[in-house]
């Protein structure tokens, strides 16, 4: 008896609902056989989830779905892989549309869905785009909760921080058409994503990068702080993106009373860096809409013994290798600023002037231990 094909599956995630709504209702005709679960949020305050099932000509089935853990994300995992079990079972559909809430971030989801069985693959994950609103939600600094977009009473994302991983970590962005964008959208999306595959939602090329491949490991590689391969320079129509790139380390109270001003320096910026004070950290920058987040991401190779290499993916090693410093070994900044009207002058004159002077620099790793402890409230609240 010759084995059922596998169920493909594509995630299609993003802020901008009316876009998200349109890419999906597009690979429901597009695709015959297929259908799209989607899970609404919007009623977790009051305990549960609501599960709808559809296809290209309407609803096929609804239903509600307790909270688990008080997480309707965590819902949503518990109900999602059941549901793809029985539509992979059924042998009726050939590509199940997984439709994720506006601020549902498609890491989780990916993964889980990755691993999940025999019977089910991930295709592709997509984030819905309307060019016109990139900028607006980058800029949009405002908590979840206020916004009415929280995807559970605990969430304490903001609009742009949200909406910027979502962007970054779909490989491929369906754009829809949109007559206020312009040049500098376009220009700007391309510079926050370079690597992304482009796709406009009306064009057939969207049910084809619907069935190209996903691969979970990759996708999480690109958006590991220690690894990522960040956007390069570049400048376009008003847009540009400025990478600062040093072996010096940031001198802790100094660069903390500027985090204000390079926050907002920019729509968005993102990198790793390192404080004297704490050599042996790699840290994580991460800002949007003004706001900034700060936080360990392990430690530095460098500060790894030998053995311990074997044990790092190689996508880390490979990353820490291309830029080995003689003294430093991989530690090291490296900040990436993208915006409209960017300042780069201003960003460089304010980031120089955080590192260690040539003074401070010649006292040494020892002397450096002993500065300012300037980010424990931001690094070590949880101890």
């Amino acid at each position: 008896m010759e084995k059922q094909p596998k169920l493909s599956v594509v995630i299609v995630g993003g802020l901008h609902s009316e876009a998200r709504t349109e890419v999906v209702q597009r690979l429901l005709g597009a695709v015959p056989g297929s259908v799209a679960l989607h899970h609404d949020h919007s009623t977790a305050a009051r305990g549960t989830v609501r599960r709808t099932i559809r296809s290209a000509s309407g609803e096929l089935d609804a239903a509600e779905v307790p909270l688990v853990n008080d997480c309707a994300c965590c819902a949503l995992r518990e109900d999602l892989v059941p549901e793809l079990d029985r539509l992979a079972s059924d042998g009726m559909t050939r590509l199940a549309v997984v439709e994720l809430w506006d601020s549902v971030e498609p890491k989780a989801m990916a993964e889980v869905v990755a691993v999940h069985g025999e019977e089910v693959v991930l295709t592709g994950v997509f984030t819905a785009i309307d060019p016109a609103l990139v900028l607006p939600c980058l800029g949009n600094g405002d908590d979840l909760t206020d916004a009415g977009l929280a995807a559970a009473p605990t969430d304490q994302r903001t609009v742009a921080d949200t909406f910027a991983r979502q962007l970054e970590y779909a490989p491929v962005l369906a754009l829809v058409d949109s007559d206020d964008a312009d040049e500098e959208d376009a220009a700007l999306l391309n510079q926050l994503h370079p690597t992304a595959r482009f796709v406009h939602a009306a064009s057939g090329e969207l049910a084809q990068a619907a069935f190209a491949g996903f691969d979970a490991a990759a996708a999480a590689a690109a958006q590991d702080p220690a690894c990522a391969l960040l956007p390069q320079d570049a400048e376009d129509s008003g847009v540009s993106t400025y990478v600062w790139h040093r072996d010096r380390p940031f001198h802790p109270e100094r660069l903390y009373q500027a985090l204000e001003d390079l926050a907002c320096a920019a729509a968005r910026s993102r990198g790793r860096f390192w404080l004297a004070d704490r050599p042996d950290t790699l840290l994580a920058w991460d800002a949007a809409g003004g706001a900034l987040g700060v936080e360990s991401a392990g430690p530095w190779m460098a500060a790894l013994p030998d053995a311990a290499w074997e044990m790092v993916p190689p996508e880390r090693r490979a990353a820490a290798a291309m830029g080995w410093h003689p003294v430093h070994g991989d530690r090291c900044q490296h900040l990436v600023f993208t915006s409209p009207g960017l300042d780069r002058d201003g960003i460089k004159q304010l980031l120089e002037s955080c590192l260690l002077t040539d003074a401070e620099y010649a006292e040494g790793p020892d002397a450096w231990r002993h500065l300012s402890s300037a980010f424990a409230p931001l690094l070590d609240h949880a101890t």
